[in-house]
């Protein structure tokens, strides 16, 4: 990596050029510019501007979603902003992954950027502010660490208009402009403390979390666009897990990390990364959740649960998870459990269909599981039926977890939905959902026989609500117990 970057210029009200500044860069290999230096960088560059530009493939299915945004809000200006870098250590940044609820409503992933929308006649006039092109007279875009010599080139503000279908400004004006206008403002939380701070007196909590809220409702019902999105993240999800098979046998050499590795080399190669932190959890690791440590052995004989998902260029991701027989083949006992699974996932996923509830897979699921684990004597039939134990919840001792959840731009989609229109909401055509039941048990539960002890199995598909049914987006990759031996076998050779 080359050495410190740190920022030689920003929105600098003193005015000085980037050359002035970097006299005060702390521990830099180069003092000082000289006058020859930045004569030098300010001239013999090519006109590099984009003409013609067509609009990205999002923009007229944003421009509906700002359009419902603006109808719930009349009166009132709306800023929804992108976020910022975060650092990791010191001059270096985590990966930039812009705000939900910008993406959907512009179609943008930049940092720094902002959307406001203000009142106008019966609707709003939304705008975008961003981050224009590095300035070369000054030096920004050589000398300032998050400059286009340093970072990656921008697009222009008049690039950015085509691009967006929006009017674009300088985003380093933003605040100031904001506050000089003092009316009615919501904004969305979290991703922009200086604008939080500029608003002051403008914001009301109540009222901020009204529009946060309004927008998560908004992703409830997915249009073709994401249709189609969340679709390509499941087929590069499926080859995900297909180059895993192929090189399990260099997971048991090494460990976990190589199927971490394996899968997140394709979701950068399909896509943008990965949706969330893969769980790459074999043996007792996979009866934790969310085993994201991915630092331990990988062994013939035990299961391996992957629960991996490729997220796309524009920030939609899958979310499956399939439990593999490390060596190939499911033991009695393996292949009891998981038969197990499979079927509540079938009878959870048969009860997703337009005008059912959405806690119907759940509540499906939940049932096949509690009636297995009645069977197998883990709870006691001459006490409890299967209606009591889901009554009283006495299956959750090795479900854990609710059998899904929304699906799109977050993993977790819609997380700050009402629950009316949610989790208590009826399923309508465009909703996309996992439905991922599972058993696991612990290696210190002691209310189980000892060979149950450290097996986990859960099985995740990615299910589309349509018109007349169902579709399963995910259902490129083998479910049954003998399918999955099947297909490891051939990718095996």
């Amino acid at each position: 990596m080359t050495e410190d970057r740190t920022p030689a210029v920003a929105d600098n009200p003193e005015g000085q050029t980037a050359e002035e500044e970097i006299k005060g860069r702390k521990n830099g290999l180069y003092s000082e510019v000289s006058d020859e230096l930045a004569a030098s960088m300010k001239t013999g560059w090519a006109d590099t501007e984009l003409r013609g530009l067509e609009p990205v493939a999002q923009a007229r299915y944003a421009a509906a979603r700002r359009a419902a945004l603006s109808a719930a809000f009349p009166g009132e200006r709306l800023v929804v902003p992108a976020g910022h870098l975060r650092v990791r250590a010191n001059d270096t940044e985590y990966a930039f992954r812009a705000a939900s609820e910008y993406v959907h409503l512009t179609g943008d992933r930049t940092e720094d950027a902002v959307l406001v929308g203000d009142p106008a006649g019966d609707g709003h006039e939304f705008r975008l502010y961003l981050r224009p092109r590095s300035n070369r007279e000054n030096g920004e875009f050589w000398l300032d660490g998050y400059g286009e010599l340093w970072v990656g080139r921008r697009h222009s503000l008049a690039e950015a208009e085509l691009l967006y279908g929006l009017p674009c400004r300088d985003v380093r004006k933003a605040a100031e402009e904001l506050a000089a206008d003092a009316r009615p403002t919501r904004i969305v939380r979290g991703y922009d403390a200086e604008l939080e701070s500029a608003l002051g007196e403008l914001l009301d909590a109540d009222r901020d979390e009204e529009l946060k809220v309004f927008l998560s409702g908004l992703r409830l019902v997915k249009d073709e666009w994401e249709v189609a999105e969340l679709r390509a993240a499941c087929t590069a999800t499926v080859k995900g897990f297909t180059d895993v098979v192929r090189e399990l046998d260099q997971a048991v050499a090494t460990s976990e990390r190589w199927i971490e590795g394996t899968f997140w080399r394709r979701a950068r190669v399909e896509g943008n990364d990965v949706g969330y932190g893969s769980i790459a959890a074999a043996g007792p690791h996979a009866t934790t959740l969310h085993w994201v440590r991915n630092d331990g052995d990988v062994r013939p004989g035990e299961l391996l649960l992957l629960d991996a998902g490729v997220e796309t260029e524009h920030l939609y991701t899958a979310d499956v998870t399939r439990t593999l027989p490390i060596n190939g083949r499911f033991d009695d006992l393996q292949r009891m459990i998981y038969d197990a699974v499979y079927d509540a996932q079938e009878a959870g996923i048969a009860a997703v269909r337009p005008g059912g509830r959405f806690r119907d897979f759940h509540d499906a699921a939940q049932r096949v599981l509690a009636e297995r684990l009645l069977a197998w004597g883990l709870l006691d039939a001459s006490v409890y039926d299967v209606e009591k134990v889901l009554e009283l919840g006495l299956q959750r001792r090795w479900t854990l977890h609710g059998t899904g959840h929304m699906l799109g731009l977050d993993v977790h989609d819609c997380a700050h939905a009402r629950r009316e229109s949610y989790v208590d909401a009826e399923l309508v055509p465009g909703m996309v959902l996992t439905v991922e039941p599972g058993l696991y048990f612990q290696l210190d539960d002691l209310t189980v026989p000892e060979e149950y002890r450290g097996i986990g199995v859960r099985i995740e598909d990615d299910i589309l609500v349509t018109a007349d049914g169902n579709e399963n987006l995910s259902a490129g990759l083998p479910r049954r117990a003998e399918e999955v031996e099947a297909w490891m076998a051939a990718l095996k050779g």
